[in-house]
């Protein structure tokens, strides 16, 4: 192990929120054994109160989609090009991407020719679609640390070095959430049914899901008068863009907004209408049943649907092999496909489903920050 009388610096660069989560859970862990490294890179807020040092504002990154991402091209590859020359010149003694593979996996390649170790934190989704990326991501990384159980054969088969830490999430969501104690903690009444509108962290996704969200909870609330309605927001601007569409879709339907609470909310639920994502994984360690719809831009779905080959395109799904709750895609995103599949998530028993939940959860629950600390510690040793 390397000594941790030396101060080392340690590279770091996430793109989004749930890199940020992770990010702190792995500086949290490091500083055990390194107290005094100087922690550098991309960084959120949670990190930044870890004492990370942003070269960037995180959000740089937060771009997801093709055509999406074409649009800060310029802007991205500036991004890139002004890290890679720091860490030149700054040479770290490891340095860590976490998720944006698109981004870091380039990022990787540049520092290790310059004989940098590097690790890519969180498998890139090469299972699923463009499985050739496995020789780049042989050629950009020492190590990958997947979060997944099934991530890790699939490196295997190709001899690329890989460890599976698990998921922080599963360490950090207790095994029961209590819906009681979320709920008498927001001021929620304990025996009302509460469907929680969960369109998405970023921006573009937001916009794309609202309209179908309120309006399948229209058809609901016409149904039945006592249902209420929760939407968590990551953020003031994220609740101001929702309130804004809220206005002009549904004026009269009362949401109650509630900021930087999602676990809480979740919990508090009886049923979650969500985009994909991490949050769905949340969900489903957090044992509430979910309807997953996802919109791209048309141009994005068009080459997804040529390239992917997933009978599933959630984490509950793909985790249990099976297909635990319903997902819907483009199209699929109308009132008329949602509410009958709320309708009988809110009415109907939920314990074998639960059960499933519960076996994911034991699957994840690893101590990943941990794990992935004493793997990146191995390899800085070595």
């Amino acid at each position: 192990m390397a000594s941790s009388s030396k101060a080392p610096i340690i590279g770091i660069v996430v793109g989004e929120h749930s890199g940020d989560t992770l990010g702190e859970g792995l500086i949290i862990a490091l500083k055990r054994t390194y107290p005094n490294a100087k922690f550098v890179g991309i960084g959120g807020p949670k990190m930044l109160n870890q004492g990370f040092e942003s070269l960037f504002a995180m959000d740089e990154l937060s771009v997801m989609g093709i055509v999406e991402v074409l649009g800060r091209l310029k802007r991205l590859m500036y991004v890139r090009k002004s890290v890679v020359n720091y860490f030149k010149e700054n040479k770290p003694d490891i340095f860590i991407g976490i998720d944006a593979p698109d981004f870091n996996l380039t990022l990787e390649e540049k520092l290790k020719q310059c004989g940098i170790k590097t690790v890519q934190y969180v498998s890139p989704s090469v299972w699923a679609w463009r499985e050739k990326r496995i020789f780049k991501i042989a050629r950009a990384t020492h190590l990958v640390l997947s979060l997944l159980p099934f991530e890790k054969k699939f490196y295997d088969k190709h001899n690329v070095p890989c460890t599976f830490v698990g998921h922080s999430l599963a360490d950090d969501i207790p095994l029961v959430s209590s819906k009681l104690e979320a709920r008498k903690s927001l001021n929620l009444p304990e025996n009302a049914k509460i469907l929680a509108l969960m369109p998405g962290s970023r921006g573009g996704e937001l916009a794309k899901l609202v309209m179908p969200f309120l309006n399948s909870a229209l058809i609901l609330a016409e149904q039945d008068e006592n249902l209420l309605f929760i939407a968590p927001m990551i953020s003031e601007k994220r609740a101001e863009q929702f309130t804004t569409l809220k206005n002009e879709i549904a004026p009269h339907l009362p949401v109650k907004i509630i900021i930087d609470q999602t676990h809480k909310v979740m919990a508090a639920s009886d049923c979650l209408l969500t985009a994909s994502g991490t949050v769905t994984l949340e969900a489903a360690l957090i044992k509430r049943p979910m309807v997953i719809t996802y919109k791209f831009n048309f141009i994005t779905y068009m080459l997804a649907k040529w390239l992917v080959k997933l009978k599933w395109f959630s984490l509950p799904n793909l985790l249990a092999n099976e297909t635990l709750v319903p997902e819907l895609l483009q199209d699929e995103v109308v009132p008329e496909k949602i509410v009958p599949l709320l309708q009988k998530f809110l009415n109907e028993d939920q314990s074998n489903l639960n059960e499933k939940f519960m076996q994911i959860h034991q699957s994840l629950k690893q101590d990943a920050s941990e794990k992935a600390a004493q793997a990146i510690i191995g390899l800085m040793g070595s």
